[in-house]
């Protein structure tokens, strides 16, 4: 710990002290004969106060730990856990408040703990994330006062702590539950066992007539004494690869959140989901440039590894190159694949962009196209237009619409599925859309 200057003021008790000696000074101005009362009542509190500057703490006497409680979700309440340590031989009130990130709101400005002299004492605070990502806390601070109270102390904990704040995957929490059902089990959400030619062991039963000869499992005929064939698994663990566009039309907001946000979100809650059907995940994401690359890969540690490697990706205002993003997927992975591309058409020049570079993939992979619906229009054409200004406003958003509708109808009909829905609900979307493929067998 650190004193911060000012270091030492007086505390609130310490004012009023101060108050009753002005206003008892200002009576001595009236009545003389009481200058000699304030004059006593001012060595009184000067020994107290020099009392309470020897009593301490000093920063030596004090330590300020902090870590966060638990895992950080963008939106939802989160807690940082603080410990402090009295090594001073009196009683000490303190309250504890942190320079607050721009991105952070506490539940409360500070918190007040009260702690016996050579003690130690943990609690936690409350706060929330509102951007996801990286989040620097940089100083926390400790204002101090002893029993006395006249004084009041500053300390600072200069030590920074980095916090990871994560996406809300709570809307892919509800599928949890449905992975233990038999409709995501007929759906393809575990390995289907097809008996025949395979990589793992299932079970052994004895030779019939029209098996192959070179099934027979020779070790266990031997221990059985009569014909054993051995019969495995096949797996149909299949490639997905997800595409987040990182340009200029994934910055706009909607609501607290970017368009960008929506889509990472939805994209880590369908990885979780896959990684639950035992298929291959990757991910790239892009702008201008390629911005991030996961080979796709399956297993819990994976889609760990997904969420870091993605967690603090933020949207840039320029524009995506599609055409080297489509170029590098089918270059980089010629095992047929889902291709799952975030993405939004605002223009027709974008549209045209989209539609030219998801052909390329077409004739190898399966495309999704995933779209967030845009509520401001969806607002402007529900409302009747009661100004010239709603009528221009419901005319521009009307053309939007149409422009909208004519791409998707063009995606859909070179044989790429779209996935159009209002933010909130992309999530939820997504993981339908991909439950879908999986129950068709598309791939």
């Amino acid at each position: 710990m650190k004193a911060v200057s000012p270091a030492l003021w007086p505390s609130p008790r310490g004012i009023w002290v101060l108050l009753v000696l002005c206003v008892l000074l200002a009576a001595a101005s009236i009545v003389p004969v009481a200058l000699d009362v304030v004059a006593v009542c001012a060595a009184i509190v000067a020994a107290f106060a020099a009392a309470d500057l020897r009593a301490g703490p000093g920063s030596a006497d004090l330590d300020l730990a902090r870590d966060v409680a638990a895992h950080v979700t963008v939106g939802k309440p989160a807690r940082l856990e603080y410990t402090l340590t009295n090594r001073a031989g009196t009683r000490i009130a303190a309250r504890v408040h942190e320079a607050t990130p721009a991105s952070v709101t506490f539940a409360d400005d500070a918190t007040a703990v009260a702690l016996a002299p050579r003690a130690r004492a943990t609690f936690v605070r409350e706060f929330v994330a509102h951007e996801r990502g990286l989040v620097r806390f940089a100083a926390a601070y400790l204002r101090i006062e002893n029993g006395i109270g006249l004084l009041t102390r500053r300390f600072a904990l200069a030590a920074p702590l980095d916090v990871r704040v994560y996406p809300d995957f709570s809307a892919v929490e509800g599928y949890g539950t449905l992975a233990r059902r038999s409709t995501l089990l007929e759906s393809g959400m575990r390995r289907l066992r097809l008996r025949g030619a395979g990589s793992e062991f299932e079970s052994l039963r004895e030779y019939a007539t029209g098996d192959a000869f070179r099934a027979i499992d020779w070790k266990a005929s031997a221990r059985r004494g009569r014909l054993m064939v051995a019969q495995y698994d096949v797996e149909r663990s299949q490639q997905i690869l997800l595409a987040l566009d990182a340009g200029r039309l994934m910055t706009p907001r909607i609501g607290s959140q970017r368009k960008f946000d929506y889509a990472l979100t939805a994209a880590l809650s369908a990885a979780r989901v896959a990684q639950i059907a035992g298929d291959n995940v990757g991910l790239v994401a892009f702008a201008a440039r390629p911005l991030c690359s996961v080979v796709p890969r399956r297993g819990v540690a994976h889609h760990a590894a997904l969420v870091r490697a993605a967690y603090d990706l933020q949207p840039r205002l320029e524009e995506p190159d599609y055409e080297r993003m489509a170029a590098d997927l089918a270059r980089r992975y010629a095992k047929r694949s889902l291709v799952v591309v975030f993405t939004d058409l605002f223009d027709p020049a974008s549209a045209s962009a989209v539609l030219s570079s998801l052909a390329v993939l077409v004739p190898r992979h399966l495309v999704v196209c995933v779209l967030m619906n845009d509520a401001a229009i969806a607002r402007a054409l529900a409302a009747d237009p009661r100004t010239p200004r709603d009528a221009y406003r419901a005319s521009v958003a009307m053309q939007l619409e149409d422009e909208r509708r004519g791409a998707v109808a063009t995606l859909r009909a070179r044989g790429i599925i779209v996935v159009d829905a209002p933010a909130a609900r992309l999530t939820v979307a997504l993981i339908d859309t991909y439950l879908d493929v999986k129950a068709r067998a598309l791939l």
